[in-house]
């Protein structure tokens, strides 16, 4: 299992877990088996539902582990694979099939995987720009998606507070409106910290999962 996959799993788990009020570690110690084991990748997403089933208080991360389980397989499960599996009939059919689940918060967490090998510092502009290269004609699906967070880049300048009472008067996109505050917040301060989920707690209309995902954020993107 990728030791970042792991680390920002229990943050999130646990930061949404203190705020619910809720028993985490159950959560944890079941998920980590399931992301560590050797199985066809259908294997794993039947075993993470059932977990996920059995613990109800927290099935609004499902989506968003759900994307902390695709990138554990392309990072560390695709190793122990043949070196063109991504591209193969096998894979093609599983995107198939799960082409409804998960958010976009994978493209970030892709992004920022790709910022760590090459050890530079994510960037809103970057990511916008060079990894989803929303300019382009031919990603202009990506640029609907993303529009949001293009039209309001300027917020990821101000402060959490101002990031969350903007959330809440902007009309968000469907893809976009439950992740736009962690999205925002973690490019205003992508190395995390105590003040940031704070100002969370405080601010945002969705405090669990805002700083749940906040806190996966910036917790994958730590290295060390």
């Amino acid at each position: 299992m990728n030791s970042n996959v792991k680390k920002a799993l229990e943050e999130a788990i646990n930061q949404y877990a203190a705020i619910e009020g809720a028993e985490g570690q159950s959560f944890i110690d079941g998920l980590l088996p399931v992301f560590a084991m050797e199985a066809n990748f259908m294997d794993k997403v039947e075993a993470f539902d059932a977990v996920v089933d059995d613990n109800p208080k927290f099935d609004e991360l499902r989506e968003v582990l759900f994307d902390l389980l695709m990138i554990n397989f392309f990072t560390s499960d695709v190793n122990r694979l043949e070196a063109d599996y991504l591209d193969s009939k096998e894979w093609e059919g599983i995107e198939e099939e799960t082409i409804d689940r998960g958010t976009e918060l994978l493209n970030l967490l892709l992004y920022i995987n790709e910022c760590n090998d090459e050890q530079l510092k994510p960037g809103l502009e970057d990511f916008l720009k060079e990894f989803l290269l929303v300019e382009e004609d031919e990603f202009q699906d990506e640029f609907h998606i993303y529009e949001d967070i293009i039209s309001n880049q300027q917020l990821a300048e101000s402060s959490v507070e101002d990031i969350c009472l903007n959330a809440k008067i902007l009309n968000l996109g469907e893809e976009m409106e439950a992740l736009f505050v962690p999205f925002m917040a973690f490019f205003h301060q992508p190395n995390g910290g105590e003040q940031i989920v704070k100002d969370l707690i405080k601010f945002s209309n969705n405090k669990a999962f805002d700083a749940a995902v906040y806190s996966l954020i910036a917790k994958f993107n730590k290295t060390k």
